[in-house]
């Protein structure tokens, strides 16, 4: 067998000549990792959980963890210690080359960075503000958005997980709201007698696929709502005869909201203005008390009476329509958030271990580089530059001159 014959998780390293071998393992570069405690009240979810740090730090690399990181997620300092972390300061975490964060990185975090860094952390660009980007520019960070990741092939790892709990919770959560007396006073499903409740979803990506799992699990009567026919029918295949499927136009949704008791905001992010959107006027015709929770206000939200709420305050009526707009929903359940972004995360430190250069890291790896918004300081993406009006370059182009 030639060294081009071998298939990662196919064949033991053992085919190698052992010579080989210890080339390949020595140029293997051993990373430095700070893991900050999250300043975020309303944060629970942690970047790695206690296994895939042991993997790491049995690997050579050396892990920093602020004290108290994992302690929302149910796991202990001495857990991390006992995986072989370092419990460290919080001013020493940001020192080291790769640092790993759960929400974006404030002004204050990006204080406390030398510079010439790499840091993993989630991006928001609702949110965002220029001033951060450019100082993260000036420190000649370079910075990869979880949201952002994808292969060759279009699979966003983190997106998929944490759209698959965010589904599941925008029902459970809905449900529960609509139930109260302040609320339609009504339970999702139903029961001998009484019709269950009329939920509508807007999206028919990965969070609206396991919104309308869960609502039709628990009896609802679920009507989705897409421009793309294709998605559409793909969905229906998956979820057979409990859906309806309807192309969005807007006098339909509009008939259509009248009678709803909730509404799901669960577009993918594609970095473009939505076409679907839901109007003030819309939502003011909607039913008292209907409940409106929208997965999308971290990015672009298709919804005009939406605005960002947190897991301590995460309700507001508008029109008389209860809003639950938490970007981070994900975080109630934290434990399994953390696991599954910990899933996504330790092949990508091992696939970032194994080039000795960054630029290197972004020519062959895919995943990292489409995740990437800040390239040693240059901006490489068009979305940010084009509200934030900064210069930009194509990171393709950028790493394929070295």
């Amino acid at each position: 067998m030639t060294r081009t014959d071998f298939i990662p998780g196919k064949y033991s390293e053992s085919f190698f000549p052992q010579p080989e071998l210890l080339a390949r393992r020595s140029d293997k570069r051993k990373l430095r990792i700070g893991i900050p405690k999250e300043t975020d009240t309303h944060e629970y979810r942690i970047m790695l959980n206690p296994t895939a740090v042991k993997q790491l730090t049995d690997d050579g690399h050396t892990i920093l963890l602020e004290a108290g990181s994992g302690g929302r997620s149910n796991w202990s300092d001495i857990e991390f210690a006992n995986a072989g972390a370092i419990i460290s300061e919080r001013t020493e975490t940001f020192k080291c080359d790769v640092i790993l964060k759960v929400s974006p990185i404030s002004s204050d975090e990006i204080d406390l960075l030398p510079g010439n860094q790499t840091l993993f952390s989630a991006l928001h660009s609702n949110t965002q503000t220029v001033e951060n980007i450019r100082r993260l520019m000036q420190k000649r960070i370079t910075a990869v958005a979880y949201e952002l990741v994808h292969d060759h092939n279009g699979f966003y790892p983190f997106v998929h997980s944490m759209s698959e709990i965010s589904g599941m919770l925008a029902v459970t959560t809905a449900g529960e709201y609509l139930s109260r007396y302040n609320g339609r006073g009504i339970v999702m499903g139903g029961i001998t007698g009484v019709p269950p409740a009329k939920v509508i979803i807007l999206g028919s990506g990965t969070a609206a696929e396991y919104a309308a799992r869960a609502a039709v699990g628990l009896g609802a009567l679920v009507k989705i709502f897409d421009d793309s026919v294709a998605q559409l029918n793909q969905l229906k295949n998956k979820l057979g005869a409990g859906v309806f499927t309807y192309f969005s136009q807007k006098q339909s949704l509009a008939n259509n909201l009248k009678s709803a008791d909730v509404l799901i905001g669960a577009l993918d992010f594609t970095g473009k203005i939505p076409k679907m959107n839901v109007t003030q006027e819309m939502v003011a015709a909607m039913k008292s008390g209907t409940v409106i929770v929208d997965l999308n206000t971290d990015n672009v939200s298709c919804i005009e009476t939406s605005r960002i709420t947190n897991l301590g305050n995460p309700t507001y009526e508008a029109y008389g329509v209860l809003h639950y707009c938490v970007p981070n929903i994900a975080a109630r359940a934290p434990r399994t958030a953390s696991l599954a972004m910990s899933n996504a995360l330790l092949p990508i430190l091992e696939a970032f271990s194994e080039e000795t250069a960054t630029r290197r890291i972004m020519r062959n790896e895919t995943c990292i580089r489409n995740g990437t918004y800040i390239y040693e300081g240059v901006l490489t993406n068009e979305y940010l530059a084009n509200i934030f009006k900064l210069d930009y370059k194509d990171i393709n182009l950028l790493t394929a001159i070295y």
